[in-house]
Formats: C-alpha cells, sequence, structure tokens
C-alpha cells in the first residue's frame, strides 16, 4: 500500500459556501431583531459555522505519480540486487578461503597417516621382543599383524572423497544456478568423511586435525545457509 500526502500549499484550495454563509447571517439578524439581542459577529465566527468553509485539494497527476513510483521502485530494486550481489561474492570468497584451509588440513593428514602404522610396528616389534626375549621373534609375524593394522587405521579412501567433495564444491560455489541445497547435502557427506577419520585414527595429532577440520567443514555449513 502507498499512502500520498500532499505537501505543497498550491496544491490546496479554501472556499466560501457564499449561499450558506448568507443563511447563517440571515437567520443571526431575524434573531437579533425578533429577541432583541445584541449582535456582535467577526469574520472568525462566521469561518466557524459548519461547512461555511470548504478544502479542496488538486487532482494528482496518475500518470506523474506512476512514473515517480516506478523510478523508485526501480532503484530500489537495482540497489537490492547490488547488495545481495556483493553479499553473494563475500560468501563466495569465505567459502574458498576456507577450502583452501581445508586442503592444508586434508595434506597434512595424508602426511601423517602413514607414521602412525610405522610407529605401530616399531612398538609391536619391541614389545614382542621384550615378551619372547629368549626365543627368535618371527619377523613375518610382525610384519603380518602391522599390515592388518595399517589396513584398519587406513585414511586414504577418505581423504581422496574429502578432494573430491572439495573440487565439487568450488564447482558449485562459482557456477551461476541456485545451488543452496545441493551444497547442504554435499557439507553433510564433507562431515561424514571427517568422522570416519576421526573413528579410525589412532593418533593424536591426526586426532586435533580433524577437530579443526570439523570446525572448518561447520562453519562453511553456517554459510551455506544464506544461499539459495
Amino acid at each position: 500500500f502507498i499512502s500520498i500526502s500532499p505537501g505543497e500549499a498550491d496544491d490546496v484550495r479554501v472556499t466560501v459556501n457564499e449561499s450558506l454563509l448568507k443563511g447563517y447571517l440571515n437567520a443571526l439578524h431575524e434573531i437579533s431583531d425578533k429577541y432583541e439581542l445584541p449582535y456582535h459577529l467577526t469574520t472568525l465566527d462566521a469561518a466557524k459555522f459548519p461547512d461555511v468553509l470548504s478544502v479542496e485539494r488538486a487532482e494528482m497527476d496518475a500518470d506523474a505519480v506512476s512514473a515517480a513510483l516506478s523510478a523508485l521502485t526501480e532503484e530500489a530494486l537495482r540497489d537490492f540486487d547490488d547488495m545481495r550481489q556483493r553479499e553473494g561474492e563475500q560468501l563466495q570468497n569465505d567459502i574458498l578461503s576456507r577450502l583452501k584451509n581445508i586442503d592444508a588440513l586434508v595434506s597434512a593428514i595424508e602426511e601423517e597417516a602413514p607414521h602412525t602404522a610405522e610407529r605401530y610396528y616399531q612398538r609391536l616389534s619391541q614389545k614382542m621382543k621384550e615378551i619372547l626375549s629368549s626365543a627368535g621373534v618371527a619377523e613375518e609375524r610382525i610384519l603380518a599383524e602391522a599390515a592388518v593394522y595399517a589396513d584398519h587405521i587406513a585414511v586414504d579412501e577418505e581423504t581422496v572423497r574429502l578432494r573430491s567433495h572439495m573440487s565439487q564444491l568450488e564447482s558449485m560455489v562459482q557456477g551461476g544456478s541456485p545451488i543452496g541445497k545441493k551444497m547442504d547435502f554435499l557439507m553433510q557427506e564433507f562431515n561424514r568423511e571427517a568422522n570416519t577419520i576421526g573413528s579410525k585414527c589412532q593418533n593424536s595429532d591426526i586426532a586435533r586435525t580433524v577437530v579443526d577440520l570439523k570446525a572448518e567443514i561447520e562453519k562453511i555449513r553456517e554459510q551455506v545457509q544464506n544461499i539459495e
């Protein structure tokens, strides 16, 4: 709804209903003469009689009003689109920046993961030698046990899928179509891989990195809620 209130004095015209005013004056004279009452009347008194004065406003130019409203509406919509464009660029930059952080964290996990199995092999070998000090230790048995453990804690598949998700998310962010829902689903996949890495790793350094990784994923997920 649009309300228009004229603010210019030229738009207002005050007129006198002369026939009605004469009627009031004649009636007052008649009362004064008939009942011998004093007759005192000022211009202000006459102006206060009901309906003696009427206020008329000039008719608005509908075409001019429509043109002014259209111009204001277009300007407001342009400003609105510009604001959304700026906000979108900021969201894009923030998400891409956090993707770089995730990439660095995944690289750190990939670099640290092989050392976990190696350290397990060394601990197992030392333990076996302490327990079986009087007997020979089968190297093949230790290697087999270490291989089973390494397979159990391997996170290669998860990091590969994470990098695939990262590439997909980057493509979405740089695209031009509505992708909010798709990005929301994709962030769930990010979380799933991070949780799997956290549950499989037997390494405190990787565990700390996974915490940072999940924090970055959550920050992106929060930003995704603002994207159509």
